[in-house]
Protein backbone atom coordinates (compact mmCIF):
# COMPACT_ATOMS: atom_id res chain seq x y z
CA UNK A 1 0.00 0.00 0.00
CA UNK A 2 1.14 3.47 -0.61
CA UNK A 3 2.04 5.01 2.58
CA UNK A 4 0.61 8.26 3.76
CA UNK A 5 2.63 11.04 5.39
CA UNK A 6 0.84 13.96 6.77
CA UNK A 7 2.38 17.71 6.81
CA UNK A 8 1.20 19.26 9.71
CA UNK A 9 2.34 22.56 8.23
CA UNK A 10 -0.89 23.82 8.47
CA UNK A 11 -1.52 23.44 12.14
CA UNK A 12 1.52 25.50 12.83
CA UNK A 13 0.22 28.26 10.22
CA UNK A 14 -2.80 28.37 12.44
CA UNK A 15 -1.22 28.63 15.97
CA UNK A 16 1.29 31.22 14.45
CA UNK A 17 -1.53 33.54 13.36
CA UNK A 18 -2.46 33.98 16.89
CA UNK A 19 0.71 33.39 18.55
CA UNK A 20 0.62 31.03 21.64
CA UNK A 21 0.97 27.54 21.50
CA UNK A 22 -2.33 26.24 19.98
CA UNK A 23 -3.35 24.58 18.27
CA UNK A 24 -0.37 22.17 19.00
CA UNK A 25 1.21 21.14 16.21
CA UNK A 26 2.60 17.80 17.99
CA UNK A 27 -0.71 17.07 19.49
CA UNK A 28 -2.21 17.25 15.62
CA UNK A 29 0.47 15.18 14.91
CA UNK A 30 -0.19 12.22 17.61
CA UNK A 31 -4.00 12.42 16.25
CA UNK A 32 -3.12 11.53 12.83
CA UNK A 33 -0.85 8.82 14.00
CA UNK A 34 -3.24 7.58 16.29
CA UNK A 35 -6.16 7.48 13.20
CA UNK A 36 -3.15 5.09 11.37
CA UNK A 37 -0.95 7.69 9.22
CA UNK A 38 2.01 5.98 8.48
CA UNK A 39 4.05 9.30 9.28
CA UNK A 40 4.45 12.83 9.47
CA UNK A 41 6.07 15.47 7.11
CA UNK A 42 6.87 19.03 8.28
CA UNK A 43 8.80 21.73 5.69
CA UNK A 44 10.50 24.30 8.22
CA UNK A 45 11.34 27.36 6.33
CA UNK A 46 13.98 30.06 7.28
CA UNK A 47 11.30 32.78 8.13
CA UNK A 48 9.41 30.59 10.91
CA UNK A 49 6.37 31.50 8.93
CA UNK A 50 4.95 27.85 10.00
CA UNK A 51 7.13 25.03 11.32
CA UNK A 52 9.93 26.17 13.85
CA UNK A 53 13.05 24.79 14.81
CA UNK A 54 11.52 23.76 18.17
CA UNK A 55 8.51 22.14 16.11
CA UNK A 56 11.20 19.91 14.15
CA UNK A 57 13.03 18.83 17.42
CA UNK A 58 9.38 18.10 19.07
CA UNK A 59 8.17 15.78 16.18
CA UNK A 60 11.12 14.16 16.08
CA UNK A 61 10.80 13.16 20.01
CA UNK A 62 7.68 11.90 19.30
CA UNK A 63 8.07 9.93 15.53
CA UNK A 64 10.86 8.24 17.25
CA UNK A 65 8.53 7.44 20.81
CA UNK A 66 6.07 5.85 18.04
CA UNK A 67 8.68 4.21 15.84
CA UNK A 68 6.84 5.89 12.32
CA UNK A 69 8.89 8.12 9.42
CA UNK A 70 9.59 11.45 9.72
CA UNK A 71 10.02 13.05 6.45
CA UNK A 72 11.64 16.66 6.84
CA UNK A 73 11.51 18.72 3.84
CA UNK A 74 13.57 21.82 2.82
CA UNK A 75 16.20 24.15 0.23
CA UNK A 76 19.70 22.57 1.47
CA UNK A 77 21.16 25.73 -0.15
CA UNK A 78 19.03 28.41 2.12
CA UNK A 79 21.91 29.67 4.14
CA UNK A 80 21.21 29.67 8.17
CA UNK A 81 20.02 32.43 10.32
CA UNK A 82 18.83 33.31 13.57
CA UNK A 83 16.29 30.36 14.69
CA UNK A 84 16.43 28.79 11.72
CA UNK A 85 20.20 26.68 11.94
CA UNK A 86 19.83 25.44 8.51
CA UNK A 87 18.31 22.02 7.05
CA UNK A 88 21.22 19.79 7.00
CA UNK A 89 22.02 20.90 10.63
CA UNK A 90 18.09 19.71 11.32
CA UNK A 91 18.75 16.51 10.18
CA UNK A 92 21.58 16.26 11.94
CA UNK A 93 19.69 16.99 15.22
CA UNK A 94 16.18 14.61 14.38
CA UNK A 95 18.11 11.95 12.32
CA UNK A 96 14.74 12.04 10.12
CA UNK A 97 13.90 8.70 8.29
CA UNK A 98 13.63 10.35 5.19
CA UNK A 99 15.03 14.40 4.28
CA UNK A 100 12.97 16.09 1.02
CA UNK A 101 15.58 18.23 -0.68
CA UNK A 102 13.41 20.82 -2.59
CA UNK A 103 14.59 23.85 -4.34
CA UNK A 104 12.13 26.67 -3.04
CA UNK A 105 12.98 29.82 -2.28
CA UNK A 106 12.65 32.19 0.58
CA UNK A 107 9.96 34.33 -0.95
CA UNK A 108 7.96 31.28 -2.43
CA UNK A 109 4.09 31.06 -0.84
CA UNK A 110 4.94 27.31 -1.50
CA UNK A 111 7.38 24.83 -3.59
CA UNK A 112 6.08 24.66 -7.22
CA UNK A 113 8.64 22.87 -9.29
CA UNK A 114 11.83 20.63 -8.80
CA UNK A 115 15.11 20.82 -9.51
CA UNK A 116 16.87 20.84 -12.84
CA UNK A 117 19.34 17.74 -11.79
CA UNK A 118 22.01 18.62 -14.56
CA UNK A 119 22.12 22.45 -13.39
CA UNK A 120 21.99 21.19 -9.65
CA UNK A 121 23.36 17.45 -9.62
CA UNK A 122 27.05 18.78 -8.45
CA UNK A 123 25.93 21.05 -5.75
CA UNK A 124 23.05 18.09 -4.43
CA UNK A 125 26.32 15.44 -4.65
CA UNK A 126 27.82 16.20 -1.24
CA UNK A 127 24.54 17.17 1.06
CA UNK A 128 22.88 13.98 -0.52
CA UNK A 129 26.05 12.24 1.17
CA UNK A 130 25.80 13.92 3.87
CA UNK A 131 22.68 12.98 4.88
CA UNK A 132 22.74 9.72 3.98
CA UNK A 133 25.79 9.65 6.36
CA UNK A 134 23.36 10.38 9.23
CA UNK A 135 21.16 7.59 8.17
CA UNK A 136 18.60 9.80 6.23
CA UNK A 137 16.90 8.18 3.21
CA UNK A 138 17.26 11.02 0.70
CA UNK A 139 13.89 12.23 -1.90
CA UNK A 140 14.47 14.48 -4.34
CA UNK A 141 11.37 17.17 -5.11
CA UNK A 142 11.18 16.53 -9.21
CA UNK A 143 8.88 17.57 -11.98
CA UNK A 144 7.29 14.98 -13.96
CA UNK A 145 8.85 16.13 -16.88
CA UNK A 146 12.56 16.28 -16.02
CA UNK A 147 14.40 13.53 -17.84
CA UNK A 148 17.16 13.48 -15.91
CA UNK A 149 16.08 10.85 -13.35
CA UNK A 150 19.22 9.02 -13.78
CA UNK A 151 21.18 11.86 -12.94
CA UNK A 152 19.21 12.07 -9.59
CA UNK A 153 20.01 8.31 -8.81
CA UNK A 154 23.50 9.39 -9.88
CA UNK A 155 24.05 11.90 -7.56
CA UNK A 156 23.08 9.17 -4.23
CA UNK A 157 19.28 9.86 -4.54
CA UNK A 158 17.31 7.34 -3.14
CA UNK A 159 13.31 8.55 -4.20
CA UNK A 160 12.14 11.47 -6.27
CA UNK A 161 9.22 13.41 -5.30
CA UNK A 162 6.90 14.18 -8.17
CA UNK A 163 5.83 17.84 -7.90
CA UNK A 164 1.96 17.07 -8.62
CA UNK A 165 0.80 20.49 -8.21
CA UNK A 166 0.21 20.17 -12.52
CA UNK A 167 -1.37 16.62 -11.68
CA UNK A 168 -3.97 18.36 -9.55
CA UNK A 169 -4.70 21.46 -11.91
CA UNK A 170 -5.74 19.62 -14.60
CA UNK A 171 -7.80 16.84 -12.50
CA UNK A 172 -11.32 16.95 -13.69
CA UNK A 173 -11.00 19.03 -16.80
CA UNK A 174 -10.03 17.52 -20.42
CA UNK A 175 -6.39 17.48 -19.98
CA UNK A 176 -6.56 15.24 -17.00
CA UNK A 177 -5.46 11.94 -18.83
CA UNK A 178 -2.40 13.68 -20.87
CA UNK A 179 -1.64 14.85 -17.29
CA UNK A 180 -2.00 11.35 -15.99
CA UNK A 181 -0.21 9.89 -18.60
CA UNK A 182 2.56 12.32 -18.10
CA UNK A 183 2.99 11.33 -14.60
CA UNK A 184 2.45 7.67 -14.94
CA UNK A 185 5.93 8.10 -17.55
CA UNK A 186 7.72 9.79 -15.20
CA UNK A 187 7.08 7.11 -12.35
CA UNK A 188 8.75 4.09 -15.20
CA UNK A 189 11.46 6.21 -15.86
CA UNK A 190 12.24 6.85 -12.16
CA UNK A 191 11.98 3.38 -11.62
CA UNK A 192 14.10 2.40 -14.36
CA UNK A 193 17.08 4.54 -12.81
CA UNK A 194 16.47 2.76 -9.17
CA UNK A 195 14.65 5.24 -7.73
CA UNK A 196 11.54 5.60 -5.69
CA UNK A 197 8.47 7.52 -6.26
CA UNK A 198 7.02 9.88 -3.63
CA UNK A 199 4.41 12.21 -4.58
CA UNK A 200 2.96 15.59 -3.32
CA UNK A 201 1.36 18.85 -3.33
CA UNK A 202 -2.30 19.17 -4.08
CA UNK A 203 -3.48 16.06 -3.37
CA UNK A 204 -6.62 15.24 -1.99
CA UNK A 205 -10.03 13.14 -0.98
CA UNK A 206 -11.00 14.00 -4.73
CA UNK A 207 -8.12 13.26 -6.85
CA UNK A 208 -6.12 11.02 -5.14
CA UNK A 209 -7.56 7.50 -5.82
CA UNK A 210 -6.75 8.11 -9.93
CA UNK A 211 -3.42 9.11 -9.15
CA UNK A 212 -2.24 6.30 -7.23
CA UNK A 213 -4.26 3.72 -9.11
CA UNK A 214 -2.82 4.85 -12.60
CA UNK A 215 0.82 5.59 -11.68
CA UNK A 216 2.83 3.06 -10.93
CA UNK A 217 4.94 2.32 -7.79
CA UNK A 218 3.91 5.33 -6.09
CA UNK A 219 5.60 4.46 -2.06
CA UNK A 220 4.43 7.65 -0.68
CA UNK A 221 2.06 10.56 -0.66
CA UNK A 222 2.61 14.11 1.17
CA UNK A 223 -0.67 15.61 2.02
CA UNK A 224 -1.13 18.37 4.12
CA UNK A 225 -2.99 21.41 2.78
CA UNK A 226 -6.04 19.81 0.98
CA UNK A 227 -6.04 17.54 4.03
CA UNK A 228 -6.23 19.87 7.10
CA UNK A 229 -8.74 22.11 4.81
CA UNK A 230 -11.22 18.76 4.77
CA UNK A 231 -10.19 18.15 8.67
CA UNK A 232 -12.48 21.23 9.50
CA UNK A 233 -15.15 19.65 7.97
CA UNK A 234 -15.39 16.31 8.97
CA UNK A 235 -12.71 15.94 11.89
CA UNK A 236 -8.95 15.31 11.44
CA UNK A 237 -9.32 11.43 12.68
CA UNK A 238 -12.09 10.74 9.97
CA UNK A 239 -10.20 12.71 7.61
CA UNK A 240 -7.11 10.60 8.00
CA UNK A 241 -9.20 7.22 8.22
CA UNK A 242 -10.72 8.01 4.82
CA UNK A 243 -7.61 8.84 3.07
CA UNK A 244 -6.21 5.12 4.15
CA UNK A 245 -9.44 4.06 2.68
CA UNK A 246 -8.46 5.83 -0.19
CA UNK A 247 -5.14 4.34 -0.41
CA UNK A 248 -5.87 0.92 0.64
CA UNK A 249 -8.98 0.84 -2.18
CA UNK A 250 -6.60 1.87 -4.86
CA UNK A 251 -3.91 -0.34 -4.50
Amino acid sequence: MTFLSVNVNKIAVLRNSRGGLEPDVVHAARTCLDAGAHGITVHPRPDARHIRSDDVLALGELTRERGVEYNLEGNPFAPARQGYPGFIELCRRVRPAQATLVPDSDGQITSDHGFDFRRDGEALRPLVAELKSLGCRVSLFADAESGDFNVAAEVGADRIELYTGPYAEAYGTPSQPQAVARYADAARRASAAGLGINAGHDLSQDNLAVFVREVPSVLEVSIGHALIGEALYEGLDATIRHYLQILTASR
